[in-house]
């Protein structure tokens, strides 16, 4: 697996040794967290100042439409320009837009259009932090352990912001909160100026628009990983059928938080425990099962649980469910360095896809059939059946990876010395020993 220390030796705190990578955690919580914050204080806004449900579904529409619109074409900026210029630039822009919004009485049409310029600013900012922690980390299980890492803090980081941003906001106000939201993403832009090291750009400015998107499909190991990344949309149907769910097991309004916050804590839970006990390599091996069993855990609703067996499933599926990590950190190790940024929009917006079109699916199977129960029951049995064969399709490229046989001609890196080549062809420069 070409580590510098053994799998054994290495924890999750092991990336936050360094100073590069303890910056960009820093920055993306924070972002995370400032997202929630500036989506709730908009909310709070935009119905106190027209009553209208609609609008306020509206406005929270469009936090999230950008970020699909600039997934797969702004996230290539993170390939043709500095890495740490984008991070720094984008959070800059951000703090300006989010700055904006904190005037008092401005109207509602550009609060609009600064919450589309916010999250357009911030697309290529994911496909950057992915890229340039893989160039920060060239050993596989520590750059792994720092995607765990991560993942773990983001959805810390969702739900205190969240939380947070609800009292926040009773507190001090909508203004100044999203005074205190832009001064953050202006603080982040000094940080990750001041502790990342400078980088020439990895790509080339002058190729084609979406050669990342073409180069990732022509490789069947790339296109196994993006299914089992899609699969997390069925998966992710419970979270849509929360509240009819707790209503059919007869649940009090109360139960719909604890609903909620099972998977992610489940997902917590997964993610932490394989990272302390299994290898890169061992996770890899284990991405059909995990799959596998995130999808049958929830064929068990079938029998319509009580709510403390309905929390149990809904817990195991998440912690299964953090195979996803993996399959994220494989994909981008396995994407030449002048590409990631491209591909790691790619990647997220698929992502987000899937997860948007299986809670409306979702949506409609509890809709027809009359039972959130059964329509969890049965998005649990197609995972199962469509996880089967991208498993066996995984296990293929893995006994091509084993026999030697994975980086024929055509998936290899740049000049054949890519992430796409044999550990012992491997050209890598590693990162600075900043600390």
């Amino acid at each position: 697996m070409g580590t510098s220390e053994t799998a054994k030796g290495v924890r999750m705190r092991t990336p936050m040794r360094n100073r590069e990578f303890r910056a960009l955690w820093l920055a993306e919580a924070q972002s995370v967290a400032g997202d929630h914050l500036t989506t709730v204080a908009l909310a709070i806004l935009v119905f106190d100042r027209t009553g209208s449900a609609l609008w306020s579904a509206i406005v929270y529409a469009m936090t999230f439409l950008p970020a699909l619109a600039g997934g797969l074409g702004l996230a290539q900026i993170a390939d043709r320009f500095p890495r740490r210029t984008v991070l720094v630039t984008c959070a800059l822009g951000q703090a300006a837009a989010i700055g904006a919004m904190a005037i008092p009485g401005a109207p509602l049409a550009l609060l609009c259009v600064l919450v589309v310029v916010a999250r357009l600013i911030g697309a290529p900012v994911n496909a950057a932090q992915n890229a340039l922690t893989r160039e920060v980390f060239t050993d596989d299980d520590v750059f792994l352990r720092s995607q765990d890492l991560r993942s773990i803090t983001n959805n810390i980081a969702m739900l205190v912001g969240f939380a947070g941003g609800g009292m926040l906001v009773a507190t001090v106000g909508v203004s100044w909160a999203l005074t205190i939201d832009a001064a953050s993403f202006a603080v982040t832009a000094l940080v990750v100026r001041l502790c990342v090291w400078p980088r020439p750009t990895p790509g080339d400015r002058t190729d084609p628009w979406f050669r990342a998107t073409r180069w990732v499909f022509a490789r069947r190991r790339l296109r196994v990983l993006l299914a089992f990344s899609w699969l997390v949309g069925l998966t992710m149907i419970p979270e849509g059928l929360v509240a009819p769910l707790a209503h059919e097991i007869g649940a009090s309004d109360h139960a719909v938080g604890w609903l909620f916050a099972a998977d992610p804590v489940g997902f917590i839970l997964g993610t932490f425990l394989l990272s302390r006990f299994v290898s890169a390599e061992g996770r890899r091996a284990l991405l059909g099962v995990l799959a596998t069993a995130a999808s049958a855990t929830l064929v068990l609703f079938v029998f319509q649980p009580g709510l403390g067996a309905a929390l149990a499933l809904l817990a195991v599926a998440g912690a299964a469910g953090a195979y996803i990590v993996t399959v994220g950190a494989t994909f981008i190790t396995w994407v030449p360095n002048d590409l990631r940024g491209g591909a790691g929009g790619l990647y997220r917006t698929g992502l987000r896809v899937a997860q948007g079109l299986g809670i409306a699916l979702g949506g409609v199977v509890a809709e027809s059939l009359g039972s959130a129960t059964h329509a969890i029951a049965l998005a649990g049995v197609a995972g199962v059946v469509l996880t089967i064969p991208v498993a066996i399709s995984w296990h293929r490229v893995r006994k091509d990876e084993i026999e030697g046989t994975g980086a024929v001609p055509d998936e290899a890196g740049p000049e054949g010395a890519g992430p796409e080549a044999p550990e012992g062809l491997r050209k890598v420069k590693p990162a600075p020993e900043n600390g």
